[in-house]
């Protein structure tokens, strides 16, 4: 059974939360389900407190109650906090109550998604602040580097760090890069864009400065200045002023670290893109600390107390 509720049913987050997590526990389940968890007597209930067991950003709650719901909707759920809330080492993200079987069942599934989402919220979270140290204006953009089957997810996730969402597929804007450019040039493909899909972000990668100068008099919206040092992207920002037929946006990306990312926003950029978000973000370590169990005769042992 699924926690989605069946207003939310056309909503593509809605389905993503549900079809990952229907995919991870099919995957952790197999075919004859948890041999482990049937050997406690299904009458035992539990209470357990999930905490962090590092400072961080929480994102996932979605998934990890769909991860409960869809083992037992019974369990009660109760949040202490909602996604981008900012948690310290020992502080309780969320209390669980009811029978212990399906809490042990959904546990590493419920963990695995909301770390992994954690994760890449807290390294957003970091890029952010060392960004916004040196331009408050710049906006942080996560990439197409994302986990297959998991992007709205991990966008849902850098959104909650802080981040600001690029496309989100290859249908959602026009992005040239040097691979499309081995066919065309950069002129005819602002050109044919515009005709094919007006209203569209045309963005346009550039390496060097000729390329800046070509995309803005070619009414780019957007130049990504691509692997360049921050003293090359401060003069290609000025191009792209100075030529552009209307307003553009300027973009950075290539190899942005957290030791970096403060020496490119000073450079004056709208926008950072960043890969590392997702493909290289550290999960949040977050665990299910036992508080008590009640045997179905209503006996009941301490946990942690």
């Amino acid at each position: 059974m699924s926690a989605v509720d069946p207003e939310q049913a056309g909503d593509p987050y809605a389905r993503a939360v549900a079809d990952a997590v229907e995919r991870a526990l099919a995957e952790d389940l197999g075919p004859e389900g948890d041999l482990t968890a049937a050997l406690v007597p299904p009458g035992v209930t539990a209470h357990f407190a999930l905490r962090a067991r590092h400072n961080g950003v929480v994102a996932g709650r979605d998934c990890a109650t769909e991860a409960f719901r869809r083992v037992d909707p019974t369990l009660t759920l109760e949040w202490h906090l909602v996604d981008g809330t900012e948690v310290s080492s020992g502080d309780t993200v969320m209390e669980i109550t009811g029978s212990l079987r399906p809490i042990l069942t959904a546990e590493r599934t419920a963990l695995n998604l909301l770390g992994h989402l954690s994760g890449v919220a807290t390294q957003t979270a970091q890029f952010v602040a060392a960004a916004h140290e040196s331009n408050p204006s710049v906006q942080v953009l996560d990439t197409r580097k994302t986990t297959p089957g998991l992007r709205l997810l991990e966008k849902a996730a850098v959104r909650a760090g802080g981040g600001t969402n690029h496309r989100a597929g290859l249908s959602d804007a026009v992005l040239v890069k040097d691979n499309h450019l081995a066919g065309t040039s950069i002129t005819e493909a602002v050109h044919r864009a515009r005709a094919l899909w007006p209203g569209r972000m045309v963005e346009i990668e550039c390496d060097t400065l000729e390329q800046v100068a070509e995309a803005a008099r070619a009414g780019a919206d957007a130049v990504l200045l691509d692997n360049m040092d921050p003293g090359d992207v401060v003069e290609a920002i000025a191009v792209a002023r100075v030529d552009a037929t209307g307003p553009i946006l300027t973009e950075v990306s290539g190899g942005i670290t957290l030791a970096t990312i403060g020496a490119y926003a000073a450079a004056g950029p709208d926008r950072i893109s960043v890969g590392a978000l997702t493909h290289s973000s550290t999960v949040l370590d977050l665990g299910l600390d036992l508080i008590w169990t009640e045997a179905g005769d209503g006996a009941a042992s301490a946990g942690e107390g």
